[in-house]
């Protein structure tokens, strides 16, 4: 557990750092370059991801339950991951209306996958992982929110071709992971085959 918590803490803290030190941000970009910035943040990244991987697994081997869900639990959120995965793919394809109206689309996306997960598991480790990127994206949207008023970013309207774009790679990514990588990655078939 305690990989899971160090990496969550890495990788989290490293996707924070625009939410509760915005100005320190920006000085070390100023001071580093923006590639060496870039580096050093996905190096932590990387740490943390790799972290957060060994120790949920580490964890899955001497779970603690704190409750048990109902099977249709697991149901729901197989649907609920499917709009996510289109949001995180809106979120980089451009022009779409999507993007143009929520504008975070990608925070979005997380929000609601880390919410299906934890409507569907209830170990102590579910809930470190989930509820921590459940949290993070939930004020990381709302900061980003916040730059964006502040700014005054425009978003350019879009179109629907962009948005079929995002519906269709978003639901085939859904689709290879609901029906087969998800039991060959984390070893749990979300679909009980």
């Amino acid at each position: 557990m305690v990989a899971l918590v160090l990496g969550l803490a890495i990788f989290l803290g490293a996707h924070s750092v625009r939410i509760v030190a915005p100005d320190w941000r920006e000085r070390q970009i100023a001071r580093l370059g923006e590639n060496p910035w870039k580096g050093r943040y996905s190096l932590a990244s990387a740490l943390g991801l790799g972290l957060i991987v060994w120790g949920y697994a580490q964890a899955r081997t001497a779970p603690v339950d704190l409750w048990l869900p109902p099977l249709w639990t697991r149901h729901l959120a197989v649907l609920l991951v499917w709009p996510a995965f289109i949001l995180l793919v809106a979120a980089y394809v451009p022009g779409t209306r999507i993007k143009a109206k929520l504008h975070h689309p990608m925070l979005l996306g997380v929000k609601l996958w880390a919410a299906a997960h934890l409507l569907a598991n209830g170990r102590l480790a579910d809930l470190l992982l989930f509820g921590s990127f459940l949290l993070w994206a939930v004020l990381d949207f709302r900061s980003a929110r916040g730059r964006d008023r502040a700014a005054g970013t425009p978003y350019a309207p879009g179109n629907g071709a962009k948005d079929l774009v995002a519906l269709v790679i978003g639901t085939l990514a859904w689709a290879v992971l609901a029906f087969w990588a998800h039991a060959w990655l984390f070893g749990v078939a979300p679909l009980g085959r």
